[in-house]
């Protein structure tokens, strides 16, 4: 009986010491891993998550989730999001295509899945296009870099950065793919309206104030685009930029290393093209020996779309997509944007032709970003989305400051301007862009109804004190001349002519029509494009006073009008 009950007595202690152990690890399993701690310094949680990582799941924090792989138009595919993402996570995703109102609850969505569906627990990065304003329909568009560098107040970058913020927070947008602070040399190239100019030390100015802005508001910006670009052989983009080390530093370099210096940004965009026939992405000088080692950028490099297949497909140093993912990795590119050669990395690391320590290197540098601009604790961005308004009065406010101090006055012969309301009867407003916006590349309108035209702005101006008689006169995409007659007869009726003459820049991923400036649109020469140019001389041969209006996204050759014309306006 003594024995039974020591026996019973044993059992129950055992049971309870069973039970408190149990507890025990229940209490220490709720605990967060370090790398969920807060408290915790960067590096030691970037350490203990990168020990919990699997090669899988290392080389989906360097790659990038497209709208094209998730989304039906404007709606998120859920089975297409389990299917390409699993539990493994991404490290970016976008939604380009997206209204503004679609993209938080679409960004918000995919965020939650990244949290809870898949191992790990990773929050991405969720990325949007904002070279002069968020590319999502509803936003507020601003002018181009070219027009704010005009502006030479660099307060006004600032400024837009902030309220450009506004609208990314509204969409759930952390990372922009700007400031683009290209030095901008050949003006063939198309690309010119997305600089602030031609000069380093004012692209280096604007450029530092608009990363603060961003910085400031809550948003990663992301410089663009690292390497010489703005001067391609020929004006032709993708083309080589060849120049020697002075050039290099002094010139095309200067703005990157006048920010990385002072501000803290971690993510830099690689561009497409290549120094001296040597592919930027694949630069170990340009991304490993400069920007790390002798600038100290601690920051990841996201490859510009599809440079890293470029380097099979279009600069041949590659014979493979594995051939070009080790090219761009060992050089010092951490993140594929647009193409799918890092894929390559698992078969490559597991047959031992690339060391693990490569993309490790990259991992770590992704997650430092994450964890420094605070994802692991506000992964949808909830501290700035209730300050996040899309396309606000005060936004719409500074976007025409911005374009009113952008205004150059090129010529004005006998104090033809400003024009006197008081002395004219009629006005004769001609050309392609006189009744047609212009906001530029990178943009999600081209539409009249989401901006007002020159044609409007002076109709709404001078009301019923003033005729105005208008037509177009003629394309700017052709030599056709058969509306300048119609154009001549109205300057004819009118005490004055305005021709409204220049470019015509794309909508991202909506509308490339009837375009001639922006990326991809590159000219052979600086002549006004079309038969812009026979317009400016059949209303200049009438007679009445002439004012050029160039609403452009670069400079043209005027030698003709620079003469003959007696006020011009950019």
């Amino acid at each position: 009986m003594r024995k039974r009950i020591i026996a019973t007595s044993l059992n129950k202690k055992r049971f309870l010491s069973g039970v408190f152990l149990t507890l025990l690890a229940t209490v220490v399993n709720a605990q967060p891993f370090p790398y969920q701690q807060a408290g915790l310094p960067v590096s030691q949680r970037v350490d203990d998550l990168m020990k919990r990582m699997t090669l899988e799941e290392k080389i989906a924090q360097i790659r990038h989730l497209h709208s094209w792989d998730i989304f039906n138009e404007q709606t998120l595919d859920k089975e297409k999001l389990t299917a390409v993402v699993g539990e493994t996570g991404y490290g970016f995703v976008e939604g380009f295509p997206l209204t503004g109102e679609n993209c938080r609850s679409s960004m918000r969505e995919i965020q939650e899945y990244m949290l809870t569906r898949t191992r790990l627990g990773i929050p991405a990065f969720t990325v949007a296009e904002s070279l002069h304003g968020s590319a999502h329909e509803g936003s507020t568009i601003f002018p181009q870099n070219i027009a704010l560098g005009s502006t030479f107040n660099p307060a006004l970058a600032y400024r837009r950065a902030c309220m450009t913020a506004d609208d990314l927070h509204a969409q759930g947008m952390r990372q922009v793919l700007a400031p683009c602070i290209d030095v901008v040399r050949d003006l063939r190239w198309g690309r010119v309206e997305e600089s602030y100019g031609e000069d380093p030390y004012l692209c280096g100015i604007f450029a530092q104030s608009e990363v603060k802005g961003y910085l400031d508001s809550g948003i990663s910006p992301m410089l663009k685009h690292y390497g010489p670009h703005g001067n391609p052989l020929g004006g032709l983009n993708l083309a080589s930029v060849d120049c020697g080390l002075y050039d290099l530093h002094a010139v095309y370099l200067k703005p990157f290393e006048m920010v990385l210096r002072h501000f803290p940004v971690y993510a830099v965009m690689s561009t497409y093209n290549s120094w001296n026939r040597i592919p930027n992405s694949a630069s170990r000088y340009l991304l490993t020996d400069i920007l790390r080692d002798r600038w100290g950028f601690k920051g990841y490099v996201y490859s510009d779309w599809g440079a890293i297949e470029m380097l099979e497909t279009f600069h041949h140093t590659a014979a493979n997509k594995a051939e070009a993912a080790t090219q761009a990795l060992t050089a010092g590119l951490d993140v594929e944007a647009s193409s799918e050669c890092y894929p390559e990395l698992f078969r490559l690391v597991k047959e031992g032709k690339l060391d693990e320590s490569y993309i490790d290197t990259a991992v770590r540098r992704v997650l430092t970003a994450k964890f420094e601009y605070g994802l692991f604790e506000d992964p949808y961005g909830n501290k700035c989305a209730a300050s996040g308004e899309m396309h606000s009065l005060r936004s719409v406010e500074l976007s025409r400051q911005i374009a009113e101090e952008s205004i150059v006055l090129l010529k004005n012969e006998k104090n033809l301007l400003p024009l006197d309301m008081n002395k004219l009867t009629s006005i004769a407003i001609l050309g392609p862009n006189a009744d047609q916006v212009q906001f530029g590349d990178y943009t999600w309108s081209r539409d009249n109804k989401d901006g007002i035209t020159p044609l409007q702005g002076i109709k709404a101006l001078v009301g019923e004190k003033i005729k105005i008689n208008h037509a177009v006169g003629c394309s700017m995409m052709s030599r056709d001349t058969t509306g300048i007659g119609e154009a001549v007869k109205v300057t004819l009726k009118s005490d004055v002519a305005v021709i409204f003459c220049g470019s015509s820049s794309a909508s991202l991923a909506r509308d490339y029509t009837r375009t001639n400036c922006g990326e991809g649109f590159d000219l052979s020469d600086l002549s006004l494009t079309g038969a812009q140019s026979d317009l400016i001389q059949a209303v200049y041969a009438t007679g009445k006073p002439v004012i050029l209006v160039l609403v452009s996204g670069k400079p043209f050759a005027i030698s003709w009008e620079k003469e003959h014309i007696p006020a011009i306006v950019a």
